[in-house]
């Protein structure tokens, strides 16, 4: 009697839980259509003499992530903006001639975004700037990446008590060497002869960066802060020379008034002297009217009409086999249907891979690779490369058309590697569990995690990730009119900084998007009769609602943790990746951001 008690007690816990669940997601997706219902009443229409606000403080995604769930913060369930980058150019782009847009304010602290998003940011202002309307930037506290974007301002103002951190670039690697001595794990290392720049799995052997490495990272990172220190130069006209040594002395990092006096700052006011200022460029005597990015791209629609599509297929995360959620990453399957479809329709006359990705599964690439080439055979493929295109990220771009890259793209990496975890140490000695098999031939039980590979399973292996390394380089020596052995000499997994590239043959032009589409126009002879589409197409409301509760919890789960966890979430990643990381992979081996 006792134990149907208990179960029938764990039965109608069970179904109290579900309802109470059910109820709890009713009212989630209740409060959630309220919200947007609001944000859809009052974001149609812009004031007259408004500011367009940008606040940047999230890591940009390529494309405005049409998630109801995704853009809500469940703690006040009020909307948060994570606009796009697409929509930030095209609401830079419209408030230059809008008569209701008087200016720009950026309020910036830091921004958690890769160098290229930024960079393709701040040629937009500047181009924004030539309409005669103002941008003001301001902070209590500018992280380097907030600065780089706020230096094009008319006006940078800094807090009294703030801070202004400019320091140089750095990129450090975590290592695990040591912890799998500790656990008893072997990562068992399966590389080509060719592939010494390869450095994704050096943290997994080594407990520092390797020469080749060092000198791989030497490279990339002066070209990027060279980059991007000019470009401050410029807009500040003070001297590479003293900027660098400002960097170098930590001169202005806790002292405001230091950067006021170099002229990195125009003023030092607190926000009350900075809503002043902006209320006497719009001329307000009241409060200031403001328009966010997420609500003024809803307040203009793109009205062409023209059947004739330049179809934007956005390919951006890493690389996986098989199907998943658009923005978890790039999955073969789902992005070779969104391929296809581009191709057979015929209102599509010219498709623009938008690549974002530092790689991934070999295979899944190849897959990807395929569908393009055929649509390349139909009608003009131009690539536009992002913060990354590198290993499977190239992969999928060698063979485009033309090659667009922004100057601070991290691209190149061709090269491939496996990784295959022995953890049979860790398994038989920490934690005491063995394992026997039974099997009908030699290799039956292979891979075999438990188990240290057989000298032939590890010939093998090479085999294979030789065999790959060679596609690699035939199909960008095929795609970019170059001879195998010299892919070979740049590649050896070897990362490259866009304005690197474009002199060793692996990009044709400096450019970003607005660059590859209107070459894509030029190959497809439309002339001004066109429009512009964006693939994979939004799914419908109904449709992201339920994926949206589906995935909310391990969404909503892995946000708080990134916020609790800070600089230390990435570690959480590196060992996340491990399992991501198994198998033939063609993967860069870090990510970078300026700060």
């Amino acid at each position: 009697m006792k134990f149907y008690k208990i179960v029938l007690g764990a039965f109608l816990g069970t179904l109290i839980a579900l309802v109470i669940n059910f109820f709890i997601k009713v009212g989630v997706v209740s409060s959630m259509i309220s919200n947007l219902s609001k944000t859809e009443e009052t974001s149609t229409s812009v004031k007259p003499n408004s500011v367009l606000y940008m606040k940047l403080d999230y890591e940009i995604p390529d494309r405005t992530t049409d998630n109801p769930f995704g853009n809500i913060n469940f703690q006040t369930m009020e909307s948060i903006d994570a606009t796009g980058l697409n929509d930030i150019l095209h609401n830079i782009e419209h408030a230059k001639t809008d008569p209701n847009i008087k200016g720009i304010y950026l309020d910036l602290s830091s921004i958690p975004t890769s160098t290229a998003t930024l960079q393709e940011i701040r040629n937009k202002l500047i181009e924004f700037k030539e309409s005669g309307k103002f941008i003001v930037a301001y902070s209590e506290n500018y992280g380097q990446s907030a600065y780089y974007v706020a230096s094009v301002a008319d006006k940078i103002i800094l807090n009294p008590e703030g801070a202004l951190d400019l320091h140089g670039m750095a990129s450090q690697i975590t290592f695990y060497k040591h912890l799998f001595e500790k656990l008893g794990i072997e990562m068992q290392i399966v590389r080509g002869p060719n592939n010494r720049f390869k450095s994704a799995v050096e943290p997994y052997f080594l407990d520092k960066m390797s020469e080749a490495n060092r000198e791989q990272m030497d490279k990339l990172l002066g070209t990027l802060w060279g980059e991007i220190i000019t470009s401050i130069s410029q807009s500040r006209n003070i001297s590479v020379e003293q900027l660098n040594q400002i960097a170098d002395n930590l001169d202005v990092v806790f002292n405001a008034p230091k950067a006021l006096e170099y002229g990195l700052v125009d003023n030092l006011y607190y926000k009350d002297q900075v809503l002043e200022e902006l209320k006497g460029l719009t001329g307000s005597n009241k409060s200031i009217n403001a328009i966010g990015n997420t609500n003024y791209a809803k307040s203009y629609k793109d009205k062409n009409s023209s059947k004739n599509e330049v179809a934007i297929i956005y390919a951006s995360g890493q690389i996986y086999d098989g199907k998943g959620q658009e923005e978890k990453g790039i999955y073969s399957e789902d992005l070779s249907k969104t391929i296809r479809k581009a191709r057979e329709d015929e209102n599509v006359k010219a498709v623009v891979l938008r690549v974002n990705s530092p790689g991934g599964s070999a295979v899944a690439s190849a897959i990807i690779g395929r569908e393009l080439d055929l649509t390349k055979e139909v009608k003009p493929v131009i690539v536009s490369m992002g913060n990354y295109a590198a290993s499977g990220g190239y992969w999928i771009s060698a063979k485009g058309d033309y090659i667009f890259a922004d100057p601070t793209t991290i691209t190149g990496s061709i090269g491939v590697f496996g990784t295959f975890p022995n953890a049979q140490g860790f398994l038989n000695d920490k934690i005491g569990l063995t394992f026997d098999v039974a099997k009908t031939n030699e290799n039956s039980d292979f891979p075999n995690y438990t188990q240290p590979l057989t000298e032939f399973q590890y010939s093998k292996l090479q085999e294979m990730v030789v065999k790959t390394y060679d596609d690699f380089t035939k199909r960008v020596a095929e795609g970019r009119g170059l001879r195998q052995s010299y892919v070979d000499s740049i590649g050896q997994g070897r990362v490259w900084a866009g304005a690197d590239a474009i002199g060793l043959g692996l990009v044709d032009q400096l450019g970003d998007m607005e660059d590859a589409i209107a070459y894509a126009v030029q190959k497809a002879e439309l002339g001004n009769d066109y429009k512009v589409t964006e693939w994979p197409k939004q799914k419908d409301f109904y449709t992201r609602i339920m994926e949206s509760i589906n995935n909310s919890g391990s969404d909503q789960l892995d946000a708080a943790m990134k916020q609790k966890l800070g600089v230390y979430y990435d570690y959480l990643q590196g060992l996340e990746n491990l399992n991501n990381n198994t198998g033939i992979q063609a993967r860069l081996p870090f990510d970078m951001i300026i700060e």
